[in-house]
């Protein structure tokens, strides 16, 4: 989902980073990068076969929910309310229904809750965000926007790494907090852990593009109506660069080999890619002769990504 309106708040270096990216170097997403952390068999499955997954209603759940918020900050400030909000939910389900069609099939299945009962699900999950967020005291600087960065110096191994964040907030002394929405419930230890990863991420682009690391990273997850913030530091960013390279060698080994080994977890329970994976008796498709690995996730990718906890 592109972002709505121009952002407000822009470094040079963004710029100088964006025209970078547009030679080819290899290319990691933060989704991408977890995959291949959870599960190397799952990162070929999604990233070089390309093999389309069935979104669930919780994915689906998520994605409306994103763009009922995206849809409210296009608001004035005033006009930011929860009652406003509710008022969106059924317009921007039929929005996707009709960019999707193929979503108006999600309730055709009896085990499956009715349309109704998943739009109210939706707003239920508004109600979480406004009990930890007061939209009309905001005024991001940027929403649903990609960003990226190449990392190394030229002349060395280099790494375009890129994403969407959901929200960018800069404060007046320039300070900036990185938000991601969480639709699922507020997770165990493990769950957060590749949350974090991603936020993480973000906040390497951006101190690499505008010098500046992020005050905040901040985790709303609206289901338990709960915050998790988190602040990094340089050093620590410093690390995760060479995690990142690190991960970036072990894919194109994995590549060259053929060879991606799944990695049995309890996040198997999730997985839609079972009956194609030896640790359950299924069997791999042949490896593809040319591999283009996807650069960008969509949204529906980076909600694939981030089951269980959303």
């Amino acid at each position: 989902m592109a972002a709505r309106r121009t952002p407000s708040y822009r470094s040079p270096n963004l710029w100088v980073m964006t025209e970078q990216a547009s030679r080819p170097f290899p290319s990691l997403s933060p989704s991408r990068a977890a995959d291949f952390k959870t599960c190397p068999l799952l990162y070929r499955f999604r990233s070089i076969d390309r093999i389309p997954e069935q979104p669930t209603p919780e994915q689906v759940r998520g994605t409306l929910v994103h763009a009922v918020l995206e849809k409210l900050f296009d608001s004035p400030a005033a006009q930011r309310t929860r009652p406003a909000a509710e008022e969106m939910v059924t317009p921007q389900w039929e929005r996707l229904v009709e960019e999707q069609p193929e979503l108006a099939t999600l309730f055709d299945a009896e085990e499956t809750m009715s349309r109704e009962e998943f739009l109210s699900s939706a707003t239920d999950l508004l109600g979480g965000y406004f009990a930890v967020e007061d939209p009309r005291r905001l005024e991001p600087a940027e929403r649903e926007q990609l960003i990226e960065a190449v990392l190394g110096a030229e002349g060395e191994q280099q790494l375009l790494i890129r994403g969407y964040i959901d929200r960018l907030d800069v404060s007046p002394d320039g300070a900036i907090r990185v938000v991601d929405y969480k639709t699922g419930g507020a997770p165990r230890e493990a769950f957060e852990a590749r949350a974090l990863f991603q936020l993480k991420f973000y906040a390497l682009v951006l101190w690499r593009t505008r010098g500046v690391v992020p005050r905040v990273l901040r985790l709303l997850y609206l289901k338990d109506a709960e915050v998790c913030d988190y602040t990094p530091d340089a050093e620590e960013l410093t690390r995760f660069e060479k995690t990142l390279f690190a991960l970036w060698k072990a894919i194109e080994t994995a590549t060259a080999a053929q060879d991606f080994r799944p990695k049995p977890s309890k996040l198997c329970s999730w997985c839609s890619h079972q009956q194609r994976c030896p640790e359950f008796g299924g069997t791999m498709p042949p490896f593809p002769q040319q591999v283009t690995v996807q650069m960008v996730d969509s949204r529906a990718a980076r909600l694939a990504a981030a089951q269980p906890e959303g």
